[in-house]
């Protein structure tokens, strides 16, 4: 976050740049040789104490007819050449520092946002879920015994998605920034959903292996591109709730897989077929019809939405794409550093790989799941061993996944009113410390199964990566980096519960509750570290006089969060 202050201002000098053409050169030619100089009056803006984020502070004294516009490095000239976009940016010629809008246009824009935009990523996100985590209602329906496998091969096969997945992590980021997420993410969808429904053809353990492999090199990378993509439409406090709404699709996708598996297993002996085979294809299929949907739904930017399938006209008129544009550009410069379609070179890769600052976050991503996982991968086989039926187990994991959405969603809103992300995340692990306490002192397989049901089902967060990158090149590798700590995470998680501690598993219970103790106490370190570093930025910052300050910033070499003038986000946004 770029904390440079903007200074009060009556009547300015402003340098505009006039340019035509298409091509970045033509741009950057006539961006150098014509310059208008002109003097305007700069309209107000509006204060942030009035920024009304959720629709219940909006009561009576909400005005949507008042200046939403917020201060920024682009009020002041001497800062505002710093912070410049360049040429190439796909959405230059919608930036204007003069552009003023209100509260009502502007809450107004980011519904439509979430109609045209967020839904549909919603959408797709649920396709990836359902065609990833499928295998754990085809267990339920003799899958492992039809292809003579066992606990440890079902530990192999989730294992061997989560190592393809996580290798595939920083591969897919760079194409997609090279290719654009607009045209890898559908084309991922595609891909990934004829080796869905291929599973159909599963023969044994090896087939097994090979698909698993298969879909966790196509599907990885997906999560980090999506929100690379999202982050070209929201600003940071709007990405952070609607990442919440996100992972509730992912939630809401897994009651759906749970009422299309009660459907579709019933479908075993049609054709003289298992159930779980239709399962897979027939889901598979479904992916597939999501995936070229996706190819017309998915504009490059959101000045780009105008197509044959989309509308010669767009989904935003000009004043919707200048507001889009001029209300992120100005909370966050750094998303104008790359063009949508700008490859990261070797060089940027491991500036972004070494950046030491979002380490913390990455450990945080190794280990926050893991004592939720092994309980949530087993779930449906735990509840089958509890004496529960194929259909009655996919049902029962209705009730936990709802939770679950509910639980997730009012912690993003609480982070963002409390405008504490370190500590709120830490709730995660108290919330599951409790249930780990009794599986781990209890075993589960000898009371009543209802209770078993009910304590297998107690809810399982979400980092705030992105905003500690302050960089769209660190921000597209650092997402991908930390989903690649995550699907670690998931390596090692799916293999805590073996074999030879079955049916108790309390050798993998006693571990669980170990890294949950170990998790709490990284978050608190994590806090520290993070208070330390704004502190240390903030002291060389004040040090500074004024025109030390703009020397910085026109001359430093510093990028993203290695800026004097950045804070991590770990603090209230105050």
């Amino acid at each position: 976050m770029s904390t440079a202050l903007a200074k009060e201002a009556g009547l300015r000098d402003r340098i505009r740049t006039n340019y035509s053409g298409n091509s970045s050169s033509d741009l950057e030619e006539k961006a150098l040789s014509v310059k208008v100089i002109e003097t305007y009056s700069v309209a107000p803006l509006g204060l942030p104490s009035n920024e009304k984020r959720f629709w219940w502070q909006r009561g009576k004294t909400y005005d949507p007819t008042a200046i939403a516009t917020q201060p920024s490095v682009f009020d002041d000239p001497d800062t505002a050449k710093e912070y410049q976009p360049p040429t190439s940016w796909e959405n230059f010629h919608r930036f204007d520092p003069t552009a003023r809008w209100t509260w009502g246009e502007e809450n107004k824009l980011i519904r439509k946002i979430d109609v045209k935009i967020m839904i549909w990523a919603c959408v797709m996100f649920m396709a990836l879920e359902l065609d990833r985590s499928n295998i754990q209602q085809a267990v339920t329906d003799n899958f492992l015994n039809d292809l003579h496998m066992t606990t440890d091969d079902y530990n192999l096969g989730n294992t061997v998605f989560k190592l393809a997945f996580l290798c595939a992590e920083l591969p897919s980021q760079l194409v997609s920034k090279w290719l654009g997420p607009d045209r890898w993410i559908p084309a991922q969808l595609v891909i990934w959903s004829i080796v869905a429904s291929c599973q159909f053809w599963l023969s044994g353990r090896t087939s097994f292996l090979v698909c698993r492999a298969l879909l966790g090199i196509i599907q990885g990378g997906f999560i980090p591109d999506i929100i690379l993509y999202l982050s070209y439409f929201y600003k940071h406090h709007e990405l952070s709730l609607r990442l919440g709404f996100f992972w509730t699709a992912m939630s809401l996708s897994d009651v759906l897989a749970a009422f299309l598996a009660f459907g579709l297993l019933h479908m075993r002996g049609v054709q003289s077929h298992s159930g779980w085979r239709w399962l897979f294809l027939i889901e598979g299929l479904g992916t597939f019809i999501i995936g070229l949907v996706s190819f017309v739904l998915m504009p490059p930017s959101p000045t780009q939405t105008a197509s044959k399938l989309r509308g010669k006209k767009g989904w935003f008129t000009e004043r919707e794409e200048t507001i889009i544009i001029n209300r992120v550009i100005r909370e966050d410069p750094s998303k104008s550093g790359m063009h949508n379609r700008q490859p990261i070179t070797p060089k940027l890769l491991w500036k972004s790989m070494s950046d030491y600052d979002l380490w913390p976050l990455y450990i945080i991503g190794l280990l926050f799941q893991i004592p939720t996982t092994p309980p949530t991968l087993y779930q449906t086989l735990i509840l089958k061993g509890l004496g529960f039926g194929t259909f009655k187990t996919n049902l029962l994991v209705i009730p936990s996944t709802v939770l679950h959405m509910i639980t997730m969603m009012a912690l993003t809103y609480i982070a963002e009113i409390w405008g504490e992300l370190t500590l709120t995340a830490a709730i995660g692990q108290i919330w599951s410390l409790p249930f780990l306490i009794y599986i781990y002192l209890v075993d589960i397989t000898k009371i009543n199964k209802w209770t078993g049901f009910g304590i297998i089902t107690h809810p399982i967060q979400v980092a705030w990566n992105s905003r500690n990158s302050n960089a769209v090149r660190s921000r597209t590798v650092s997402a991908a980096m930390y989903n690649m700590f995550v699907q670690a995470s998931g390596i090692i998680g799916a293999n805590i519960y073996r074999a030879d501690d079955a049916p108790r598993y309390k050798r993998g219970d006693g571990v669980l509750l170990g890294l949950c103790l170990t998790n709490m106490a990284l978050y608190v370190l994590t806090k520290i570290y993070y208070v330390w570093r704004n502190k240390s930025r903030d002291a060389k910052w004040t040090a500074m006089a004024e025109d030390e300050r703009l020397h910085y910033l026109a001359t430093t070499t510093d990028e993203g969060n290695k800026r004097l003038d950045f804070r991590s986000r770990n603090l209230p946004d105050r």
